[in-house]
């Protein structure tokens, strides 16, 4: 939020501008102080350093600034400006001035990578903007790559369910990979093939199992030495169960070959259900309630800071309090280690997930427990239409960005920028954010399908800026045409913001509207403006600004009665 030493400096900048005839960026470079502000507490321009730009333009504003990567020619520009200010006005001397400028030499090829790359997004990404994966998993709380996921509430029972708890909440659709994918998959996983290799061995050397059919302890630590397996005895249980091998006494026959498919849904379905007594993830209370975390997983649908892993099954009063609070970090490492092992769940970077693999065998399990478990339409094949629809329902990032990959790949740039732009030819703005976030993706060669859509009102800003952003030719946008882009991105980021105010407030203190233009946004004919006013007005924790919103949402309703 600017504060009074960034409203005197940029005041300043603009005179200094004038005096020299420069062209100054004079809101990048407020921007610029605004995030030193902020983030790197830089309370004058004296404070700046090297080390400063540093961190603005490759940490600060991929995380917080909605901005294609092209625009970081603009922004290294105006940080190269405001040095030339700082040493003008002996903020900074001589050597320091020459220090940051080599520091933006390097940054300058440096920044649009780091503007690309979708891992370092934050949640402070711009709602003003309001085009990004937020708007594709079904209107909740923006959830951006990189970010932790925080288990969601659950959704209540249906009515006359006396219970509702998570494990008694419908079950969410689930998208699945093709039988042929998962079955090279299935093959493919560390556990199956050690089972397959201990079943080999004890075929090859002639070796019985006991009375009851399991591995004998001298032929276990036979194995671990010679195969180099961990656990033989999860593994021989697993190729007496999955049908690798028969058991007849002490006899071991060679078993049919088994359908991989077949064989992983027994794994999955041994695995939490049986007594394993710790033989999957290391610890025996975590066994005992594996069931539970994998229901969690399967209907998070997203990676799970694994940490919120452990205080939701304590939560939930599934791990007691001494095993909490005893070695959890090595006990976790190790049972996470495991369940990757066994082709359950995926770690990446203290997140957890079940695997593609995982989620199906989860599902026969369901299934064959006489639950309903939906699996989602493919999105891949459907029109525009039914695309925006289906992304809009609610499905989770992972799923929507597959689905959005998947639908690009089967469509020519022109066929699917036309298609989208016309499926929405008079949508609410929520279906117009999405198709024109996919129409962002695309590059030039959709320009003559993009450019078809000048005439549409509600879409000529949009097409304006796409194409603007681009460097094609492009009309210039006029002032009514930006404020009612700008009320339109606004409204399709009010569902996320009515439901969590206190993120909303904080995306537009870090980059929302300014009060001059909140001022004006009463004239907009946008059928969400009195809705995206009153939020504004709600929310903004700038007082003024707030007022500003009131005020206009006060004129916008009146000139709709009148």
């Amino acid at each position: 939020m600017s504060i009074e030493w960034v409203n005197r400096a940029v005041g300043e900048l603009r005179v200094w501008g004038r005096a020299h005839g420069l062209d100054v960026d004079v809101d990048e470079v407020r921007l610029l102080c605004d995030y030193a502000s902020d983030y790197l507490n830089v309370n004058e321009l004296g404070d700046f350093t090297p080390s400063t730009f540093e961190e603005l333009l490759l940490n600060i504003y991929p995380r917080k600034v909605i901005a294609p990567p092209e625009s970081a020619p603009e922004t290294v520009a105006a940080a190269r400006t405001l040095v030339d200010f700082l040493l003008a006005t002996e903020e900074i001397g001589g050597k320091m001035a020459i220090r940051m400028r080599t520091t933006l030499d390097r940054i300058e090829p440096e920044m649009p990578v780091a503007l690309a790359d979708t891992s370092r997004f934050g949640m402070a990404k711009s709602l003003f903007s309001a085009m990004g994966a937020d708007v594709l998993v079904g209107g909740g709380a923006p959830v951006a790559a990189g970010e932790p996921v925080t288990p969601a509430s659950p959704a209540p029972a249906a009515s006359g369910d006396d219970c509702d708890c998570p494990a008694c909440a419908p079950l969410p659709a689930v998208r699945l990979a093709s039988r042929e994918d998962l079955a090279e998959r299935a093959l493919r996983v560390p556990l199956m093939t050690d089972v397959r290799r201990l079943a080999q061995w004890m075929l090859a050397g002639g070796r019985r199992p006991t009375l009851k059919g399991r591995l004998r302890v001298r032929d276990a630590a036979e194995a671990v030495t010679q195969l180099g397996v961990s656990d033989p005895g999860l593994l021989w249980d697993l190729a007496v169960h999955t049908g690798v091998v028969e058991v007849e006494g002490t006899a071991v026959f060679d078993g049919d070959d088994p359908d991989p498919l077949d064989a992983w849904a027994a794994v999955v379905e041994f695995a939490v259900e049986r007594d394993t007594g710790g033989a999957v993830t290391g610890d025996a209370v975590l066994d005992e309630e594996l069931y539970g975390l994998c229901d969690m997983l399967y209907r998070l649908q997203a990676p799970v800071p694994v940490h919120l892993v452990l205080e939701y099954l304590e939560e939930m009063g599934y791990l007691e309090e001494t095993w909490v609070a005893g070695e959890i970090e090595v006990d976790v490492a190790e049972a996470v280690r495991r369940l990757s092992y066994c082709g359950i769940a995926e770690p990446a970077e203290g997140h957890l997930a079940l695997t593609p693999l995982a989620v199906w065998a989860l599902r026969e399990l369901y299934t064959g427990l006489g639950m309903e478990a939906p699996e989602a339409a493919d999105l891949a094949a459907a029109d525009a239409s039914e695309l925006i629809e289906g992304l809009l329902s609610g499905v989770p990032e992972r799923t929507a960005e597959a689905d959005i990959e998947g639908w690009l790949r089967a469509r020519s740039p022109e066929e699917a920028a036309d298609g989208l732009l016309g499926a929405v030819a008079g949508a609410p703005a929520v279906a117009r954010g999405v198709a024109v976030t996919i129409v962002d993706r695309l590059g030039a060669e959709a320009e003559p399908a993009v450019r078809r859509h000048l005439d549409d009102p509600e879409l000529r800003p949009h097409v304006i800026h796409w194409l603007s952003a681009r460097s094609l030719t492009a009309p210039a946008l006029t002032r009514p045409e930006v404020l009612w882009m700008s009320v339109d991105m606004l409204a399709l980021a009010v569902p996320s913001a009515e439901e969590d105010p206190e993120t909303f407030a904080e995306n537009m203190a870090a980059s929302g509207p300014p009060a001059h233009m909140i001022d004006e946004m009463w004239r907009v004919d946008h059928p969400d403006v009195v809705r995206v006013l009153e939020l504004l007005g709600r929310c903004l924790r700038d007082q003024e600004t707030a007022k500003a919103a009131r005020k206009a949402a006060f004129k916008a309703r009146s000139r709709a009665i009148g």
